[in-house]
């Protein structure tokens, strides 16, 4: 079985064709030790609808599958046009949050329409029109503002996210009640007008270098508390473009680069297929 290595700001996945696979078969390829190590794996398959070039399904490394991942679609986007899927700059990507148009702007770089932003969602189904809301976490109260955004996010403002312990924190916002679902989480903070600081702990991951979702959400919530936008996103990795409209709409901006073509190796595969 063939594979990709991508990262986009450090946020790595596994890129993978036509692929069947189990929860357990998704951990062992995300473990660094018995595998080969990743933040998640994107499947790419034939789409089952006309008008697409692809379908996309991206998965954490607990197994569990994700809606959406604005790192990982950007990943899987350019992997789709160097591996010859495509050779249009604009199209679209089935996805489990729906459809996704990317535009391609440079052999590394692509701006990927998210869709429109929500601030009430399933996710969280007991919560008010504006999305807003409170949660106590060791004997800290935090608010926070819920928007779905192909995935729920739950993006809290806080003095500063460089002072906060993500490892204590997240896991108990993650799986808050109130979050049926769970939860991503970022903490972020305004820098300027149109640039902000955020620290992402993601769904079934743990705190990550970096996320689009992740980021799209803080850059929602800094413009509804009166930011410009586009809004510059400083995550750990790097940096990423949010573009958020009057009406939520979002787009993001970022690059992504191969590190490595690999094949897993028939003692490998074999383990797996045991699982």
């Amino acid at each position: 079985m063939q594979f990709e290595k991508w990262q986009a700001l450090g946020n790595d996945y596994l890129i993978l064709e036509e692929a069947e696979l189990t929860p357990r078969q998704i951990q062992l390829l995300c473990d660094p030790h018995f595998g080969p190590g990743a933040d998640g794996v994107l499947v790419l398959t034939k789409p089952d609808e006309p008008g697409y070039v692809a379908r996309l399904r991206i998965f954490n490394p607990d197994g569990s599958e994700a809606e959406l991942s604005g790192n990982g679609a950007r990943e899987a986007i350019l992997y789709l046009r160097r591996s010859g899927w495509t050779d249009a700059d604009t199209f679209s990507l089935q996805t489990l949050a729906g459809e996704i148009r990317p535009t391609i702007t440079s052999p590394t770089t692509c701006k990927v329409d998210m869709g429109r932003a929500h601030l009430t969602s399933p996710n969280f189904p007991q919560g008010p029109a504006d999305g807003q809301g409170e949660l106590e976490v060791d004997g800290q109260t935090f608010r926070f503002q819920h928007v779905a955004i192909g995935n729920p996010q739950c993006a809290i403002r806080v003095p500063d996210p460089d002072a906060l312990d993500l490892a204590k924190l997240g896991p108990h916002i993650e799986n808050a009640p109130i979050f049926p679902n769970r939860t991503n989480v970022s903490f972020w903070h305004e820098v300027t007008s149109n640039t902000i600081r955020a620290r992402i702990f993601e769904r079934g991951v743990g705190e990550t270098l970096s996320s689009g979702t992740g980021a799209s959400g803080a850059a929602v919530a800094h413009v509804l508390r009166g930011g410009d936008s586009p809004v510059t996103v400083q995550l750990d990795g790097g940096e990423l473009v949010v573009d958020v409209d009057e009406a939520l709409h979002v787009d993001l901006t970022g690059w992504a680069k191969p590190i490595y073509r690999g094949e897993l190796s028939e003692e490998f595969t074999r383990d797996m297929e045991a699982e």
